[in-house]
């Protein structure tokens, strides 16, 4: 394990904790904001301290390298600094500070690798902000269209577009769809990130390796409509009411999750916002209006489509029944992503040599190298053992279990070729 590496790493995890620290509890660094650009003025400063060079990609995310980078096509060593709103401080941050860590010991070392790597601090990865994830590896890639630079975000009321350019973003390269850095210089990209359950926690084991990243089907919002009455007037067979035919859909989509479950299908369904309209809030009034979140997310790709398709066979039936409508906003697709399965297996080697059992551990959660993967570009994850889940302020990452992951990632990137 390397000494010089833990007093660097606590220091820099307080030091953006501080810079990040949410007023009311926990870490909030808005995507294209505050926090999150304060982070990469952090990183940047202790990058060229450290003799690196720091540029900014077009979509104004942040590229660190060698001095002596030859330009080759590289290895990427990525992930986000953008937290949920009152998050924790490891999500994402983790893997950027870990790539840059070991890009400063190859080069104090004067280490050569098979190819160069670089490190790529990526902004807009958490869908919070605006309703859409991934938003910094999209738009490097050319996956933003005009339409989502139009997404508004939820608290600032700013529009992506606006967001983007206030940190400089070609919002006319962006809105052609080009990529933004030429795809070629993608040989390959490793990401390293906490586990955002508690699995690895569970087992006793500090390091996991992603074989595949679960894809997901998702709307935002989802509008279910009735028709408002008096409570105490209009009988059961005359309502329409879109509380009682919301409540019946969560609980037959619960039923079928658990019933596909117990079929050993990898499924995962959430219902995350709901509630009725404000303003008919009224404890006598039956309610016409009820919206709602829906996300199913597997690692197969016909998994997700045959449960959605299950979904509107129920809510057909609930329409007719309960005499009420759903109406649903755009869906938003991300795909599933399997992981290089040769660098699967070097980075379970190089675990099992740090005494590590090398365990293999699908990614619920999504993460930008899916968006990697599915673009064709070899990528591998390490997951870094992490308490109470990820997305609230009690993230526990232990500093000696981010050292060794960090360990395991410096060895396997020596050896890493394509």
């Amino acid at each position: 394990m390397s000494t010089l590496w833990k007093p660097q790493a606590e220091r820099i995890f307080q030091d953006i904790a501080e810079l990040s620290r949410d007023y009311e509890t926990g870490i909030t660094r808005e995507s294209y904001g505050e926090g999150e650009n304060a982070a990469i003025d952090y990183l940047s400063r202790f990058a060229r301290d450290n003799g690196l060079e720091v540029v900014n990609d077009r979509a104004g995310n942040v590229i660190f390298q060698r001095s002596d980078d030859n330009g080759h096509p590289a290895i990427w060593i990525g992930s986000h600094l953008d937290s949920v709103p009152q998050g924790g401080n490891y999500d994402g941050l983790a893997g950027v500070v870990a790539g840059l860590l070991c890009l400063c010991r190859l080069d104090q070392q004067q280490v050569r690798t098979a190819r160069p790597l670089r490190v790529l601090g990526l902004r807009g990865e958490e869908s919070a902000w605006f309703g859409k994830s991934y938003m910094g590896s999209r738009a490097l890639m050319g996956g933003l269209t005009s339409s989502d630079l139009e997404l508004v975000n939820r608290f600032s009321k700013k529009t992506l577009g606006e967001a983007m350019q206030a940190v400089g973003a070609d919002l006319d390269a962006i809105r052609s769809q080009q990529w933004l850095i030429d795809r070629e210089q993608f040989a390959g990209y490793l990401e390293v990130h906490i586990e955002q359950a508690e699995s690895l926690e569970k087992m006793g084991q500090a390091i996991g390796i992603v074989p595949g990243i679960r894809g997901n089907l998702r709307h935002n919002q989802v509008c279910c409509l009735g028709e408002d009455g008096h409570s105490g007037a209009v009988s059961r067979e005359d309502r329409h009411d879109s509380v009682f035919a919301v409540s019946e859909l969560v609980a037959r989509i619960d039923q079928l999750w658990s019933d596909w479950l117990n079929d050993g299908k990898d499924l995962v369904v959430t219902v995350g916002t709901l509630g009725t309209n404000a303003a008919h809030h009224a404890v006598s009034r039956i309610p016409g209006e009820v919206t709602f979140s829906l996300e199913i997310r597997s690692l197969h790709q016909q998994t997700l489509e045959a449960f959605y398709t299950l979904i509107h066979a129920e809510i057909r039936q609930i329409e007719e029944h309960r005499q009420v409508r759903f109406q649903f906003d755009k869906r938003i697709d991300t795909q599933p992503a399997a992981m290089h399965g040769p660098w699967i297996d070097s980075f379970v080697r190089v675990t099992r040599e740090h005494g590590w059992e090398g365990v293999l551990t699908p990614s619920g959660a999504g993460h930008d190298a899916a968006v990697f993967a599915n673009a064709g570009i070899p990528s591998a994850m390490l997951f870094i053992r992490n308490q109470h889940g990820s997305h609230n302020p009690h993230e526990a990452m232990e500093l000696d279990d981010f050292i060794e992951a960090t360990e395991v990632l410096y060895h396997a990137t020596q050896e890493m070729t394509v």
